[in-house]
C-alpha cells in the first residue's frame, strides 16, 4: 500500500476513536446517567490529567525501548480495551478512573502520530512541509464522520432509519442502549487503528541520542525556564486560559443543542435530533480556515491573528447564547462557523509564535510545553471551573440556564481578549512567516 495513503488511514482513524464520543460525553453524563455539572467536570478532567502526565514517558519509551510504530499501535489497543469497560459504569468516580486509564493511553497518540507521520516521511524521502498537510487535514475529516456517526447510531430516535435500525442491533449484541454504542464505535476502530499500525515502516528508538540527556531534558523540564521571559510566560498563561475556552466548547456544546428537546416547539426539529451533525460544522469550517492563516499571518502578524482567535471566542459563545433550533437557528450555525478561526488562528500562530522565540535546544521542550498549558492544565481548568459554575449558579429543578452559562463563558473569553490586546507585547515581523514555512 501506498505509504502517504496508509499515513492518511492512521490520520483519519486518530481522531475518529476520538471523535466518536468526546463531543456526546457531556449528554452521556448529564442526560443518560444524570450526573451533576461538578460530577462530570470530574469526568471531563481526565483529557488534561493525561495530557499531562503520560507524553514523556511515552517519549521515553519511544526514544529507548519501542519502535514508534509498535508503541503507537499498543497505545490504540490498550485505549480501545478501556473503552469497553465504560458502559457499564454508573458512578461517576469510577467512570473518572477509568476513563482516565484511556486517556493515559490515548492523550499520548495526539503528539505520537505527528512524530510517526514526520519519521514515515522523512524516512521515504518525501517533503514533509508540503506532503503532510493534505495527510493532516483527514484526521479533522475522521472527527466529523465520527461525530455523524455517533449521532446516526447511538440516538434512540435518530432522523435516520438505517440509523434507527443498525443503533438498535448494536445495542442487542452488547445488551446496552443505544447511548453506550458511542463507546463501542470508538472501541472497534481504535483495535483496527492499533493493528493497522504494525503494518506501517519501522521507526527504530534513537538510543544514542537520549542516553545524553539529562533528567530535565527527558521530561521537557527545560523549557520551564522560558517561564523567566515575561512574554513567553505571559503566552503561556493566556494559552492555559484560552485552553479552558476549548474545554467548554467539547463539555456542552452537543448538550446545549440536546437540551432543546425540553422546550415543545423545538423538541422536532432536526437541529435537536442530529446535534452533532450540526456541530459537525465546526470542524468543517476548520478545513477551510486553516487555509486562510498563512496570508493573515503574512498581512497582520502572530498576535493580531491570535487576537482574532480570542475576539472569534466572544461570538462562539455568544452566538450559542441567543440561539434556537428555528428563528435563531443561524446563530448556531455561526457559532458553528467561527470556531475554526477560533481553533486554528491561535494553535497555529501559537505553535509558530513558540517555533521563532526559543531556542532549537529547547523547541520540541517548547512545543511540548505548549500543549500541555492548553491541553493539559487549560483543560482541568475548564473542566472544574465549569462544572462547578454550572451547578452552583445555572442549575435548577427546570434545567440548565444555557443562555446564561454562554453569556457567562462569552463574558469570560471578552475578558481574556482585552486582557491579551494590553499584556501581551509582540512587534510583527515578515520573517517568522518564513521561518516556520522552514
Amino acid at each position: 500500500m501506498n505509504i502517504k495513503l496508509k499515513l492518511t488511514i492512521v490520520s483519519f482513524l486518530q481522531l475518529f476513536v476520538w471523535g466518536a464520543w468526546l463531543t456526546t460525553l457531556a449528554s452521556y453524563g448529564f442526560g443518560f446517567k444524570q450526573w451533576s455539572g461538578a460530577e462530570f467536570g470530574i469526568v471531563f478532567s481526565t483529557l488534561g490529567i493525561g495530557s499531562i502526565i503520560m507524553p514523556p514517558i511515552s517519549g521515553i519509551i519511544a526514544d529507548k525501548y519501542l519502535n514508534l510504530e509498535k508503541l503507537y499501535g499498543i497505545h490504540h489497543i490498550l485505549y480501545g480495551i478501556i473503552l469497553l469497560f465504560l458502559p457499564a459504569i454508573d458512578s461517576p468516580s469510577t467512570f473518572f478512573w477509568v476513563l482516565l486509564i484511556g486517556m493515559i493511553f490515548y492523550m499520548p497518540t495526539l503528539s505520537l502520530s505527528n512524530s510517526l507521520s514526520y519519521a514515515i516521511l522523512k524516512k521515504f524521502n518525501f517533503n514533509v512541509v508540503k506532503d503532510y498537510p493534505p495527510i493532516r487535514v483527514w484526521g479533522t475529516i475522521g472527527f466529523i464522520v465520527a461525530m455523524w456517526c455517533t449521532n446516526i447510531f447511538s440516538n434512540v430516535s435518530p432522523p435516520f432509519s438505517f440509523g434507527i435500525g443498525i443503533g438498535k442491533a448494536i445495542a442487542s449484541v452488547t445488551n446496552m442502549p443505544v447511548e453506550c454504542n458511542q463507546f463501542y464505535i470508538a472501541s472497534f476502530f481504535a483495535f483496527v487503528l492499533g493493528i493497522f499500525s504494525f503494518t506501517l515502516p519501522k521507526i527504530e528508538p534513537t538510543k544514542d541520542e537520549s542516553i545524553n540527556k539529562t533528567f530535565s531534558q527527558i521530561f521537557g523540564l527545560d523549557a520551564f525556564k522560558l517561564f523567566k521571559q515575561s512574554k513567553m510566560a505571559m503566552f503561556f498563561v493566556f494559552s492555559m486560559f484560552l485552553g479552558a475556552a476549548l474545554q467548554l466548547t467539547n463539555m456542552y456544546g452537543e448538550t446545549y443543542i440536546h437540551d432543546f428537546k425540553n422546550v415543545p416547539e423545538y423538541a422536532n426539529t432536526f437541529v435537536v435530533k442530529s446535534a452533532n451533525i450540526v456541530l459537525s460544522i465546526s470542524q468543517i469550517s476548520e478545513t477551510i480556515f486553516i487555509l486562510a492563516i498563512p496570508f493573515f499571518l503574512r498581512r497582520y502578524g502572530i498576535k493580531k491573528v491570535m487576537l482574532f482567535s480570542l475576539i472569534a471566542w466572544v461570538f462562539r459563545f455568544g452566538f450559542f447564547a441567543f440561539g434556537d433550533p428555528t428563528g435563531s437557528l443561524w446563530m448556531i450555525i455561526m457559532s458553528n462557523i467561527v470556531y475554526g478561526l477560533a481553533f486554528d488562528f491561535f494553535n497555529i500562530s501559537g505553535s509558530l509564535f513558540v517555533e521563532t522565540s526559543t531556542d532549537s535546544k529547547i523547541r520540541s521542550s517548547a512545543q511540548g510545553l505548549f500543549m500541555m498549558m492548553t491541553n493539559g492544565f487549560g483543560a482541568i481548568l475548564g473542566s472544574l471551573g465549569s462544572g462547578f459554575l454550572i451547578d452552583t449558579y445555572f442549575t435548577t429543578p427546570a434545567g440548565k440556564d444555557w443562555h446564561n452559562i454562554w453569556l457567562t463563558f462569552a463574558i469570560y473569553a471578552l475578558i481574556i481578549t482585552v486582557a491579551f490586546a494590553i499584556l501581551f507585547k509582540h512587534k510583527h515581523d515578515p520573517k517568522d512567516v518564513e521561518a516556520f514555512n522552514h
